[in-house]
């Protein structure tokens, strides 16, 4: 139990960060405060009853803002469709699952494709919280440039980095959490917000509740026709090697991992992420997924489900409050964003940037995804150049026929969209 709120502490930054994120596409931000903390309740209590496992799940950063900047801002296309796409993502990833078909995606992407694809969604986030902050700004010579620092929200936000860099340094837990209400009580002390809140009861939730457009999705046409395929695949790639990341982190923190290195009761687990993506859609909010931040709870002696219910009970009490998220400003989010951004860079660690056939894939990877404001950029870039290099290098095979498919699928995007263009 321990365990369950010390996870629950870690991870509440979600139900500030990711409204903040969702409503620049348009969505209330009080509907989706509550619908982050059910999605997160449910399915954490899902994960702990059905595969037993200490993991919390809550909507993840990076397909939230993917959802946000590229499906809807970007692509155009609307907030209910987009939340149809998610579902829809959810119940592929179910098949997928079901079928076998997961380790044959698995097999055929390179480790270093994976580390690749982390490494730049935590620049894309980090960017994302630089710009939301005004510390950077576009610039019609440079593209982007320092913004000014004597701005209220910069000088907030700068405030914010060094409130969660210093209680981080100094391991406290909850130490993004603790950074954004106490930058929010600093915007609220400059007159930046507006304290007044219109009254909440539960009912709110139904302004996403169930507002999932599945019959949008299948009319989407025109420019869209193409592009759904490309966001169906994004929420199912990322979700699925994101989900497969973690899983193996804090399982084998936890001595989960058995003498073969197999994690007991995999398939449950995988099962339980694909139906909380369901679940999320349903409640009005993009992809949920595994939690890192799980480990602190196994750090503080979680074992089992029970540690996963507990972290899910809280957030479901956390919804009679969360509303109140519309109060902080995106000033006081921003450091959250660029301190998980820079914490996500961890796996570039894994990847042998002494190889050329493992780095240039995963450079281009890295950089294509903030620099386009597009993880399914980054992804066509980094598996297309890896096939490209390693048929150059001979040591293409008939295992890699999948990866050769991915990639012709990439090509064929990129010359649609300078088609399009």
């Amino acid at each position: 139990m321990l365990a369950g709120a010390t996870t629950f502490v870690t991870m509440a930054y979600i139900v500030l960060v990711n409204p903040a994120i969702l409503g620049q596409a348009g969505m209330p931000i009080a509907a989706v405060a509550a619908a982050t903390c059910f999605a997160a309740g449910v399915a954490s209590i899902m994960m702990g009853l059905f595969a037993n496992a200490p993991l919390a799940l809550a909507p993840g950063m990076g397909l939230n803002a993917y959802f946000s900047f590229t499906v809807v801002q970007q692509m155009g296309v609307p907030w209910p469709v987009a939340l149809g796409c998610v579902f829809l993502s959810g119940v592929a990833f179910l098949i997928l699952t079901l079928t076998g078909v997961r380790q044959l995606i698995v097999a055929a992407i390179p480790p270093h494709l994976f580390a690749a694809v982390a490494g730049g969604i935590g620049l894309f986030i980090g960017f994302i919280g630089l710009k939301n902050a005004g510390i950077i700004v576009a610039n019609p010579a440079t593209f982007v440039a320092l913004g000014d620092l004597h701005a209220p929200d910069a000088a907030l936000a700068l405030l914010g980095l060094v409130v969660i860099g210093a209680l981080s340094v100094w391991n406290v837990r909850g130490a993004m959490l603790i950074g954004i209400v106490l930058t929010t009580i600093a915007a609220a002390l400059a007159g930046r917000i507006d304290l007044k809140i219109a009254p909440y009861d539960l009912s709110a939730l139904g302004e996403t509740a169930f507002k999932l457009d599945l019959a949008g999705v299948f009319g989407l046409g025109g420019k869209h026709g193409l592009g759904l395929l490309e966001i169906l695949f994004v929420f199912l790639f990322v979700d699925l090697f994101d989900n497969l990341g973690t899983l193996v982190a804090v399982t084998k923190r936890a001595g989960l991992i058995d003498a073969v290195g197999r994690i007991p009761g995999l398939n449950r687990m995988l099962l339980t992420d694909a139906a909380a993506t369901m679940v999320g859609s349903l409640a009005g909010t993009s992809t949920v997924t595994s939690y890192v931040e799980s480990a602190a709870g196994v750090q503080a002696g979680g074992r089992t489900g029970l540690t996963a219910v507990v972290t899910g009970l809280l957030f479901l009490v956390t919804m009679f409050v969360a509303p109140y998220a519309q109060l902080v400003p995106i000033a006081a989010t921003a450091p959250a964003l660029i301190i998980v951004g820079g914490l996500m860079l961890l796996p570039l660690t894994e990847v042998a940037w002494e190889d050329p056939l493992a780095a240039i894939p995963a450079f281009l990877t890295v950089a294509m995804i903030p620099l386009t404001f597009s993880i399914a950029n980054g992804l066509a870039f980094g598996l297309t150049a890896h096939a490209v290099l390693k048929l150059i290098r001979g040591q293409l095979g008939r295992r890699d026929w999948l990866l050769l498919v991915l990639a012709s699928l990439f090509v064929l995007r990129f010359l649609w969209l300078s088609g399009a263009g």
